[in-house]
């Protein structure tokens, strides 16, 4: 058997090697010489998989450790008896952990109160789900926006983002990328939506760059018709608009779902389900232990600390996400490969928080937002 896969899917390496041949090149350095006698191949976003790369192929299963399929043509894919497979929900931890630095972030620079600010969480699936969560423990007003979720789930309390968009403070997107269809996210953010905002409204995308016009959150910024955005995603990229990129509060290269942890289980769910297919005796595979935080202990005196002070001393100790916007700002041009060499980031989870000074509501709210490990002394 012979597995072709993406050089940079962390913790694979050794995974397959006892029982195949696999070779491992740069994502977007895949074509068809090399896929044409492999079975399987396991992939990022950057290998378009589609009718050019697998034609004449003997490709029988495609494994994308990543939350995203827009770069696999599973209509070919069906068509052409290929198995396609992506990880759903295996980075939604990591960025909850972004959106929470994001809240951190204006909290200390900003001065927010974060109680009682209106958020629009757009697209609710495994990633939006668990923002939404952090966002109501931290007391936040959370609208849940899904149509294709609203159509299905007529009991469940999904709003209209045309009702509820000039009555926000903040819209972050956690969509997939579709083209088609009366819910299509293409340009979801537009010119028309931009003009409708509250004047100091936030927007954040994680998503897809292609969700949110780039012309047209620039002219917005620009004229100041809205207060921030932030942006992990951009189109066209790794090619950046300079002008828009100078524009934006926070700039970071399409990291988000980055983490340690949220990589591990790309890369677990992308094993198993290539075993499952061939029948290779690796179902339970599961990564080798994961790399410390540089940090794992925090202390807190929460003593002259508000209780969003004391979240986003929280948030940011475990992710400042200032370091990756400026690493971005410095080398625009590097964003591919800020992307392959990024730093070890951990969860929530990994770390241990003490808090002096504290008291039972303190400790029950950061334990509600994800840290498993948290004391008052």
């Amino acid at each position: 058997m012979k597995i072709i896969a993406d050089n940079k899917i962390p913790y694979l390496k050794g995974a397959f090697e006892a029982i195949a041949t696999v070779e491992y090149y740069p994502g977007a350095d895949i074509n068809t010489q090399i896929v044409k006698d492999a079975d399987a191949l396991i992939t990022r976003t950057r290998t378009k998989c589609n009718k050019d790369l697998l034609t004449n192929s003997s490709i029988k299963m495609i494994a994308s450790a990543t939350i995203g399929f827009d770069h696999i043509d599973t209509t070919f894919c069906d068509a052409n008896n290929i198995q396609w497979t992506n990880a759903p929900g295996c980075n939604s931890g990591s960025v909850k952990q972004y959106i929470a630095a994001v809240l951190g972030l204006l909290v200390e620079e900003k001065e927010w109160t974060l109680k009682g600010k209106g958020i629009a969480v757009v697209g609710v699936g495994n990633v939006g789900s668990k923002v939404s969560a952090l966002c109501r423990a931290l007391g936040m007003e959370v609208y849940e926006i899904d149509p294709p979720r609203a159509k299905l789930e007529t009991d469940k309390p999904f709003y209209n983002l045309q009702d509820v968009i000039d009555k926000i403070d903040i819209i972050t997107f956690h969509t997939p990328l579709t083209r088609e269809g009366t819910d299509k996210t293409y340009h979801l953010c537009d010119d028309i939506l931009l003009k409708k905002m509250k004047p100091g409204c936030v927007v954040i995308n994680t998503s897809r760059g292609e969700v949110v016009d780039g012309q047209a959150l620039k002219n917005a910024l620009t004229n100041q018709e809205i207060g921030l955005a932030v942006l992990d995603v951009w189109e066209h990229e790794p090619e950046l608009e300079r002008g828009l990129l100078e524009l934006v509060w926070i700039a970071t290269p399409h990291i988000a779902g980055y983490s340690q942890d949220g990589k591990a289980n790309g890369t677990q769910m992308s094993v198993r389900a290539i075993s499952k297919k061939f029948n290779l005796g690796m179902n339970d595979w599961q990564p080798g232990d994961l790399p410390r935080p540089q940090f794992p202990e925090l202390i807190i005196d929460c003593k002259h600390l508000t209780i969003d002070e004391i979240a986003a001393n929280a948030f940011l100790h475990t992710y400042d996400l200032r370091a990756d916007d400026q690493r971005l700002r410095n080398s625009p041009t590097t964003f591919e490969k800020q992307r392959g060499d990024y730093p070890v980031r951990r969860e929530f989870k990994a770390y241990q928080i003490q808090l002096e000074n504290g008291i039972m509501q303190y400790e029950k709210l950061l334990q509600a937002v994800g840290f498993e490990n948290v004391t008052t002394i």
